[in-house]
This record gives C-alpha cells, structure tokens and sequence, in this order.
C-alpha cells in the first residue's frame, strides 16, 4: 500500500512541475505542422570523397569499396579494417573467423570482390630502415 501511495504522490508532483513550467501545455503542433517540416534531404551517394578516400570510413574508393563499406560496417567500425593488413589468404582467414565466432553471414559471390579489395589495399606494407641521412652538418662535442 505504502509503494502505492509513493507512486500516486511522485505522479502528482511530476504533474504539478510540468503545469508550473508549461502552464499553457506543450504545444507541440498539429499532425499537419508536423508533417509540414521540411527535412532537408541527403543524397547517400554524395558522401565526400576526397583524394580517392572515402571520408567517413576511411576506405580507399576503388572497385569492391562499396561491398566492405556494406559487410564490414554493418558489424564493426571501418577503422577496425583500415588498421589492419594481411594478405589474401590472412583476410580469408579473418573473415571465416568471423563466420565461425561471430556470426558473419556468406558472403556469396561477393567474397571474391571483397577479398580483391581487401587484399589490393590493406595488404602489408614493406618496412625497412630509412635511407641513409646525407648533407649533414656534424658538430664536435668540447670535453
């Protein structure tokens, strides 16, 4: 009983702080006002691409882009693929894990196309030393 009186009395000065603060009401407009809104509309296609890079993911626009932009980033952050490189097999083997352990849908004859992608520009890169330092000015240290 006592639970029951708590809630009518939270509901009644929830009640009289909306009329203190609306003492007209929310007017939120008729269903005509609403509809009547213009919202202003976005071509999903014109997405900024600058420099061949897609803007919001980071993904190199070549052929195959759209397909890793749809199955990737339905489940994960573009940056999750973008940081990572492997070879066509090492894409291969990160896709069946998600198949196996995450629940990644076949991706049928799409595979191939995103796997090319994959491969052609987030493959590892070579790292070796940088080149050789020259026209440098050397100084002698005083004891």
């Amino acid at each position: 009983m006592l639970n029951r009186l708590t809630l009518v009395a939270v509901g009644i000065v929830v009640v009289v702080v909306t009329l203190m603060f609306f003492p007209q009401g929310l007017d939120l407009g008729t269903a005509d006002q609403v509809a009547a809104t213009e919202v202003p509309e976005v071509d999903p296609l014109e997405e900024g691409i600058v420099d061949g890079i897609h803007v919001e993911t980071g993904f190199v626009v070549d052929e195959g882009w759209e397909l890793v932009r749809a199955n990737c980033t339905a489940c994960h952050s573009s940056k999750l693929v973008t940081q990572n490189r492997a070879d066509r097999a090492g894409w291969e083997s990160m896709i069946r894990w998600m198949q196996e352990t995450q629940k990644l849908w076949d991706l049928g004859e799409n595979e191939p196309i995103i796997l090319d992608y994959l491969a052609k520009h987030y493959a590892p890169q070579r790292k070796g030393r940088r080149a050789r330092l020259t026209n440098i000015e050397w100084y002698e240290l005083e004891p």
